[in-house]
Order: structure tokens, then sequence, then C-alpha cells
């Protein structure tokens, strides 16, 4: 099954649930969802393409800006100390990335 058959659909159930669950008023503040958001897309990117080259750069950096716009709404965490530790993660996990250990990231062909 190729990505582009399966968008549709996850779409569909994505809207879906959203417009359920804030029907049924069960819908947690925006920034909860924001931060979810983030850590899911990590763990996805994780998920769907192993580890690799790029997923070894995308998935943390999008998990630890969840967990770092958590630590800013619910611990008064400031941006001065979230971005640049950021960065400095950023930056580890880039040099992590140049690893001969590490695959390079597989480009999917579209089959007509």
């Amino acid at each position: 099954m190729t990505q582009r058959s399966v968008a549709f659909p996850i779409v569909l159930i994505a809207i879906g649930a959203g417009w359920l669950v804030n029907e049924l008023q069960l819908m947690p503040q925006m920034g909860t969802l924001i931060i979810l958001g983030l850590i899911a897309a990590g763990v996805a990117v994780l998920a769907f393409e192993g580890i690799n080259k790029s997923s070894v750069v995308t998935a943390p950096m999008l998990i630890a800006t969840g967990f770092a716009v958590y630590l800013k709404d619910y611990h008064g965490l400031g941006l001065k100390l979230a971005i640049p530790a950021l960065m400095v993660l950023a930056g580890l996990l880039m040099l992590l990335a140049r690893s001969v250990h590490i695959r390079e990231r597989v480009e999917q062909d579209e089959q007509p």
C-alpha cells in the first residue's frame, strides 16, 4: 500500500476523532495538543522511517521541542534556556548523524 493511498483515510480519521473529542468536551488545552502533537510526530518519524541519518535528527528534535514546550507551559522554563538547549541538542544530533554506523535515508520510489 503506498503512502498516497493511506493519506486520505488517515486524515479523515484524525479530523473525525478531533471533532468527536471536541463534541464530547474532552478536548485538552491547545498547549497540551501542541505538546502531544510534537511528541507524536517525533515518534511517528521513527516508526515510519526507522533510524537513519535524517530521522536520527528530526525525531529527537520534535520530541525535545515538545518537552521544551511542556516545561515552558507547565513549569515556567523560559525560552532563554530552552532555545540554546535545543540548539546544542540539534548540533549533537547532526554530529551523530554523520556516524558510519547510521544508514542513509532510503527514498521510496512511487510505483505506477
